[in-house]
Parts: C-alpha cells; structure tokens; sequence
C-alpha cells in the first residue's frame, strides 16, 4: 500500500488507505455521523460509541446474543496486530460496523466484523518525553458527527474526518512545560471535547480542558491546582502549585440531567514527600463536579488527604440512580485506589459510605463519618515504610462495571503491599519528581480478585481470586444476559457468572492483558473485544 503525505499534518505523519476507505462500512455502507442522541443512550447494543460505552461509566452492554448457557461457545473471529506500539491499552470505539482504534499516536479504522483496515493515521512518537507519557500510551478516541478526536503522547488533541482518517486541526493543549503528556480517551461532552494531561508524578499542575469540537478553539480551562489567593490554595506555599500534581489522565462521567461533569484528579507532586505541601492538597486525589458550560466547579470530594502513596482518583465514576437506604438516591460509585469503595449522593457531593474492598489496609485506620481518613495515618520514610495499599493501588484505571439486573457493582481488585521511601529533591523540568520511590514487599504475595460488591448492603455479594502474580491491568463489562467478562491475570480473557462469580469461559491471548472489554454488533451478530498485549482481539459465536 503507497503511503501518501497527509493533509493539514505536521511533518512525518502519513495516512495510509485501505481500497474500501471511500465507504467506511463494506458490508453496510453506513455513514458515520454519530448524533448526541447517541451518546446519551444507555441502551448500548449495537454501536458502543465512546470510552465507556455511555455516560455513566457503566460498562455495561445490553445485548443478549451472548449467554450464560452459550457463551462457552465462543470463538475469535480475527485478531488485529499493532506493529507501531507496546502495550495496547485502549477501549474501542463502534459506530454502523466501523471500529476506530489507537496505538500509541497512530489511529485505525477497522472494519468490526473482519479486522480489515479501512484506513490508517500515522504520526511519529514524540521524544524527549518523561515518565507515562514516554510509553506513547493511548486509550482511545471520542466521536462527534464525521469527527474523530484523539489525545497525542504530548498532548496534543487531534480531530480526524472519521470517515477517511485525513486531519482536520491540531491543538497543543500543554506545551508550555515538556513534563506534560497525555494518556486518555477524550470525552464528547454538549459541543466541546474535553481533554487532560498525565504528569502528575513529574511535576506539572494539572487541568480539565474543553475545546469547541468544530473548530478546535478553547472553551475553557479548570486548573485543579488552585493558585495563590484562591481557595484551596493554602497547602501550596510560594510556587509549589505550578509543581503539584491533581493531573486528569482518564476519561470522566457525565450526567446530562444534573449537567456536570465528574472527573478525577491524580496524586499531589512530589509523591512520597509532603513536607512541600502541607495540608490537603487540594485538588489532588479527589473527584470534581463540573458545570460543562462553564468550567466551574459544583463540588468536589477528596479520597485521599495529602496523598503520599500515589493512589490518585482517576479510577472511573460510575452513575448509578437506586434507591439506597431505603431512598431514591443519584448516586456515585468509585472503587478508588485507596482500597476502600465509595458512595456519594452525586447531586450534592455528599459522602455516604466506604467500605473497605481488600483485606490489606494499613494507610489509615479507617474512614470517618465525613468521609476523611482516620489516623495514624502510614508515611513514606528514608528507611522505607510498609503501606498497603501498595504503589499499584487497591485497584487502577481499568474499568469497573455496574449491572442493573443483578444490582452489583464489578471491580479488579488486587491484594499488594509496597516499602515506600522519602527522599526531598527539587524540581526539575524534564526529569520525573516522585521525592523517593517505592519497592515490592518481599515477604508477601500479590493477588488479584474480581470482586461482586453489593451497593444496599455495603457487602461484596462474591468473589473470584486470580491465579497469578497480580501483574494484569484488565477491566470489567458486564451484560444484560448476566455475564461479566474481565481480563484475569493469567493472561486469559475470561467470562463469568454475574450472580455466582462461577467462571464459564476463558480463551488464553498469550500476553498480559492491559485493557478493558467492550461490545458490540454488525448485522445483527454480538461480538466481544479486548486489547491485550499488541493485539486486539474480537470474539463471537459460531
């Protein structure tokens, strides 16, 4: 295939088109053009149409070709090789039988039901990066009409044609320090794209930015690192806010009847050294609640207080409306990296509960009525601190799930514990700034765990420990037939029983899975995809 030069691209990039490109379903003919209706439904059957599937963050598919009783029979239908990057960690997007797919800073348009490419984005990996962003990792893309927008490893946010890959604009959302990288999916919220950064162990000062998706122009920007005189701002003396962290490197949730928008914030920089930043550390390792008009923040809550073990808060934030104690409720379900699962009223922010869902908590003692750890609290020293969680978290950025029809909330957790060291160092541009560092515990296994956790009674309903070392980064998707499917850590893409936790099905990839499932439909047949390792691959019945 003759590579030729793109247009409106930056030096080096390509496009490359597959013969079909000119009608971006084969089979179908269908025309992508995805309305905001669509991204509103929760009914997600056919098209799975951005990061999560919906706004709630659910993952959670409606389709019901695919059962308890069946699902044993399924088969890979075709396998897609990245040779352009590492570790695929992204969730397809489908929409009228068009898969789009990122590596690294390539974009694919496949055609979901074979694998075949309909056309290919090429862009160079940027140099010189630091830390997450030096692994080119990319989540995924959003859709809006024939447009396809992408973040970048140095966070830029492209917008494509998505039906033949060309670029439309390139906006450089956070060149203004070289620390900044980005990771994410971005989010279609009204008629703007949201975007934000990694770095937050490297010392940026992160942000939620939105952009107008037709022209690519600024509709504002929330600094989550208060400056000087605003509120917040006390624990971040002298410049320390230009350096603290709070970065925005996973897609959020949206709620279009409260309009706002939730969105997570990393962990403070320096990571293991809060000498620098006394107090909270506002906004760092907590949830915001955003007005998407305006940028202005409803609310927030903060998991973690003066967070020194990097567990941040950018593990999804599920929307779930239920009654709970006996009382409608809009609530908001997060299984954070702390190790305790949360439950807040999201029209007011209020806290509700926290329940511990690993045995191996030794931060804090506990989370009080307000919702605040309770001391003592663990820190990291120049000697070196057992503190469980460990660096990894009790759980991390893949994907819970929620299912309406069995009422459990699905999460990967794992059971580790890490020696975390303090050692003060300065600021650096181009250098990472963790102040220390962390090793594994050498006397105690890791493990993983799919867990069931029942939102009513505050109690996990059932559990599935992993065989592994508690290496595998896979999500969580659930159906409406009562099936989830996770990536274990075996490396193994699995099904299970939602009511009984029992496993039904596993298929083995042959690499460690760094991913979260999704699915969808074309011409009335249900497939399931995972990325794992540098493949993607889609499964079906026969």
């Amino acid at each position: 295939m003759p590579r030729k030069p793109c247009q409106l691209l930056l030096a080096g990039c390509t496009l490359v088109l597959a013969a079909s490109a000119q009608s971006p379903n084969p089979n179908t003919g269908a025309l992508i053009d995805v309305k905001p209706a669509q991204l509103h439904s929760q009914a997600i059957t056919d098209n799975w149409p951005s990061y999560n599937g919906d706004y709630t963050g659910r993952r959670f598919s409606s389709l019901t070709q695919i059962t308890p009783q069946n699902v044993a029979q399924l088969q890979a239908q075709w396998v897609f090789h990245s040779r352009n990057a590492g570790i695929l960690e992204a969730t397809p997007v489908v929409v009228n039988g068009v898969m789009y797919v990122t590596a690294s800073n390539d974009a694919y348009a496949l055609n979901a039901q074979t694998g075949q490419i309909l056309w290919h984005y090429s862009r160079p990996i940027s140099s010189g990066l630091v830390d997450d962003a030096a692994g080119h990792i990319s989540r995924g893309v959003a859709l809006l009409g024939t447009r396809l927008y992408m973040e970048t490893d140095n966070a830029h946010l492209l917008c494509l044609d998505a039906r033949s890959g060309h670029l439309i604009w390139d906006v450089a959302y956070a060149d203004w320090n070289k620390n900044y990288g980005a990771t994410s999916a971005p989010l279609i919220v009204k008629e703007n794209v949201l975007v934000g950064t990694s770095g937050g162990d490297d010392g940026v000062r992160g942000f939620l930015a939105a952009y107008n998706a037709e022209t690519g122009k600024l509709a504002w920007r929330l600094w989550t690192i208060p400056g000087p005189g605003e509120f917040g701002s006390s624990s971040w003396p002298g410049d320390a806010y230009l350096h603290g962290g709070g970065t925005t490197w996973m897609p959020g949730t949206y709620d279009p009847e409260l309009n706002t928008i939730f969105w997570g914030t990393s962990n403070a920089s320096p990571d293991y050294d809060g000498v620098v930043r006394p107090g909270d550390d506002l906004f760092t390792s907590s949830l915001l609640a955003i007005d998407p008009d305006t940028g202005k923040l409803k609310w927030f809550f903060q998991f973690t207080p003066h967070d020194l073990y990097d567990y941040d808060a950018l593990q999804t934030p599920v929307l779930v409306d239920r009654e709970y104690q006996g009382k409608p409720r809009k609530l908001l379900i997060e299984a954070n990296r702390n190790g305790f699962l949360y439950i807040l009223d999201r029209t007011s922010g209020e806290f509700l509960s926290a329940t511990p869902f690993v045995k191996r908590i030794t931060w804090a003692k506990g989370i009080d009525a307000h919702g605040r750890p309770i001391a003592p609290i663990s820190e990291p020293t120049a000697d070196g601190t057992l503190i469980c969680p460990g660096v990894v978290g009790a759980t991390n950025w893949f994907s819970p799930s929620y299912n309406e029809a069995t009422r459990l909330f699905y999460v990967m957790a794992l059971e580790s514990c890490s020696v975390y060291f303090r050692k003060p160092a300065p600021f650096a541009e181009g250098s990472t700034y963790y102040s220390g560092g962390t090793k594994r515990n050498p006397d105690a296994s890791s493990q993983k765990v799919l867990l069931a956790f029942d939102a009513q009674t505050q109690t996990v309903a059932w559990q599935y420990p992993q065989v592994g070392e508690g290496h595998s980064w896979g999500g969580v998707m659930s159906t409406a037939t009562g099936l989830v499917f996770f990536a274990d850590d075996a490396d193994f893409f699995e099904a299970a029983d939602a009511k009984t936790g029992k496993s039904l099905w596993h298929f083995n990839t042959g690499q460690s899975l760094h991913a979260s499932p999704m699915s969808y439909a074309v011409n009335g047949k249900q497939y399931v995809a995972i990325a794992s390792g540098s493949d993607l691959f889609s499964f079906a019945l026969p």
